[in-house]
């Protein structure tokens, strides 16, 4: 066989180029388009349901502790972090191809509309669904200059359209009138079409050059803007540590204001941060950090978006030395603020000591369960189990400060050989069995959880928002119309060669609002005025 001699292409079988242009033409359709959008919305819901690790790592630590047997499933999966998965970005990226294969082509066709004239005058005017004629002594031509004159106030016109004759009782002298209105619609399309291309692109941008990270700082405690001090980072794929504004803040104090009575007591009305920053060597400011009130430095926004207490406590080992003392911030677990938190020390003797357990803002006892009343620290209770020996602390690897390594530790057990538990009261001090030492519950601080990001192309994505809207708007309410008016001379017949001018005036309402008959007797007054 030689090169020339090639299989033959069946009936009905397409080659590679007629199925590549098959394909392409599927993928940016506007059926396509909308598909993988409600795609790109189901694929998003996991990633509102399921802790993300870019937006609170802590939160999902917890998950995995407490779902050990869902974990690798969602791992595998990419649940962790939806919007960084293959998968996501797939349905991303398509619908990305998608749209713009949909509309580019648009574009051109939207411009081309916009520039385009008034469609020519129909040949028989009596049959659109909104007509009417009369006649006048007028002359045809000076019909049609008033019918210019009053159209082209609001209306874009066509030039004069001039038809030969055509029939008995036809005079030279005829001619008729296109008008239009409304085309701006086309322009309200166009820029509605292109500001989703907008929108895309001011995502891409903060997507690829942003990012996104997460501290919780003690009341007292300073942040200084390196990688080093996030608890959490999620940077853009072409983030680079330049990028970091140089600037510092101090959490000086923390409000909350709650309800006290009422249907909604025990809420919070709202959250204040007093914060101390200063950018580069610049000097110190003030800023009360606020929901939805976020601090801006340089290129870089610090949002309040999480608070909750942070006991601190002191460990003194069985030497009496202490081994150590801070806050340690605890995790809300309920609407109560129930928090769980853990505390744990190498510098102990003769062994490592650690503590778990949850701390009760306001404690009480309910039916024999402990439980806490109100989310303000008005009563403050630690309660824990204390674990000694080999915490893995030594061992290198990084551990999560809210992960206690329980597997070679022992847990410490009273004299009845029941779990030893520290049930502590600010300002109270409890022996540990056996010689261990003691541990201090000095006082109750809060703390606060701020987001530091940079997000490069919300200005892109915001100007697209509002040229989207500004051209949803102009589809919604502009009213495509178009007019037109034909005059012609007509011999009467009757003895002196008399003539008389016929008008037809004919409008196509594009909009379907049907108040076209009112827009024609107007314009039929127009043009019979003296």
């Amino acid at each position: 066989m030689t090169q020339t001699d090639q299989r033959p292409v069946e009936r009905g079988e397409l080659t590679a180029r007629e199925l590549g242009r098959w394909v392409w033409r599927q993928v940016t359709s506007m059926r396509t388009a909308l598909v993988l959008l409600l795609l790109l919305a189901l694929a998003a819901i996991p990633g509102s349901v399921i802790p993300q690790s870019g937006v609170d790592a802590l939160a999902v630590t917890r998950w995995k502790e407490e779902h050990p047997d869902l974990t690798p499933i969602y791992e595998k999966l990419g649940l962790f972090s939806v919007y960084d998965s293959i998968w996501f970005s797939a349905i991303y990226l398509l619908l990305v191809l998608s749209l713009v294969g949909c509309i580019v082509p648009r574009l051109f066709v939207y411009a081309k509309g916009l520039r385009a004239q008034p469609p020519r005058t129909p040949r028989n005017l009596s049959r659109l669904p909104d007509h009417t004629s009369y006649e006048t002594d007028l002359p045809a031509d000076e019909v049609l200059a008033r019918a210019r004159a009053v159209l082209g106030k609001r209306h874009r016109l066509r030039g004069l359209d001039r038809p030969s004759p055509s029939g008995s009782g036809y005079s030279t002298n005829e001619g008729s009138v296109s008008a239009e209105r409304g085309y701006l619609r086309e322009a309200g399309n166009l820029l509605f079409h292109l500001s989703v291309l907008i929108v895309l692109a001011g995502f891409a941008i903060g997507g690829l050059f942003g990012y996104q990270g997460g501290v919780i700082l003690v009341q007292g405690s300073t942040f200084g803007n390196n990688l080093t001090q996030y608890d959490d980072f999620d940077p853009g794929g072409l983030f680079t540590p330049e990028q970091l504004d140089d600037f510092a803040f101090t959490v000086e104090d923390f409000e909350v204001e709650w309800l006290r009575s009422g249907a909604g007591a025990g809420t919070a009305r709202g959250f204040e941060a007093g914060l101390s920053y200063h950018q580069g060597d610049g000097p110190e400011e003030r800023y009360d950090l606020r929901v939805n009130h976020p601090l801006s430095i340089g290129d870089t926004d610090v949002f309040l978006i999480g608070h909750g207490y942070a006991p601190v406590i002191t460990i003194r080992d069985g030497e009496g030395n202490i081994a150590h003392t801070g806050p340690a911030p605890f995790l809300p677990q309920d609407q109560s603020f129930v928090s769980f938190g853990v505390v744990k020390t190498a510098a102990a003797e003769p062994g490592q000591i650690g503590l778990e357990g949850l701390l009760y803002p306001t404690f009480r006892f309910y039916d024999g369960d402990p439980v806490s009343v109100f989310p303000d620290d008005l009563d403050p209770l630690v309660s824990m189990l204390v674990y000694t020996g080999d915490l893995g602390l030594d061992s290198g690897a990084s551990q999560s400060v809210y992960v206690l390594d329980k597997s070679n530790a022992d847990q410490v057990l009273d004299e009845d050989g029941k779990p030893f538990r520290l049930d502590l009261s600010v300002g109270e001090t409890i022996e540990l069995p056996d010689g261990l030492g003691s541990v201090t519950l000095e006082r109750i601080d809060p703390w606060v959880r701020v987001q530091i990001s940079q997000s490069p192309g919300k200005e892109v994505a915001l100007g697209g928002v509002i040229l989207a809207l500004i051209g949803l708007c102009g589809s919604l309410f502009i009213r495509p119309r178009r007019v037109w008016v034909r005059a012609r001379s007509v011999d009467t017949g009757a003895p002196g060669d008399t003539m008389t001018t016929v008008v037809e005036v004919a409008g196509l309402d594009r909009s379907g609002n049907g108040d076209l008959d009112e827009v024609l007797a107007d314009l039929v007054a127009a043009l019979q005025k003296e």
